[in-house]
């Protein structure tokens, strides 16, 4: 991460926090049209108006504190409909649907997808789709080594 990036990171962290949102990404790239990305996150889907709310916030902030000379460009987006979610994290996901990496195989699968049902320190517990059924099943937390929000077909 440059100093731009970090320095822009330190202004906005705690303005996005109190608005509800996390800083999942900051890029600057520079060039003929500089581009300042800001990604955000957070446990409940983001939408359009979030998208402006979050630009309409930190575009004065960026103005008043003027960290990048010159023109450029500010996109605002989210981190999408598959995005990591950092392990720590996990349980504001619940009752979502996501797919996880195991370290240690479940039943011969490094990964699992279905809807997270329960997160305990020790056990997590998912309803996985087998053939046509519906099917719950646990394993030990520890084996999630990542995780991603997925989508449901």
């Amino acid at each position: 991460m440059t100093d731009i990036e970090n320095e822009i990171r330190l202004l906005l962290e705690a303005p996005l926090k109190e608005l509800g949102y996390d800083i999942y990404e900051i890029s600057f790239h520079q060039g003929k049209q500089s581009t300042l990305q800001v990604v955000v996150d957070r446990s409940d889907p983001i939408g359009l108006d979030d998208i402006v709310k979050v630009s309409e916030a930190i575009s004065p902030i960026l103005d008043e504190h003027d960290p990048i000379e010159g023109a450029y460009t500010l996109d605002v987006s989210s981190s999408g409909a598959e995005k990591r979610i950092a392990l720590e994290k996990l349980g504001d996901y619940l009752g979502r649907y996501v797919n996880l990496h195991l370290a240690h195989p479940y039943k011969g699968e490094n990964y699992l997808e279905g809807t997270l049902l329960s997160l305990s320190e020790d056990t997590a517990t998912l309803i996985i789709k087998d053939k046509s059924r519906k099917k719950e099943i646990s394993f030990p937390r520890g084996d999630i080594d990542k995780a991603r929000l997925a989508i449901e077909f």
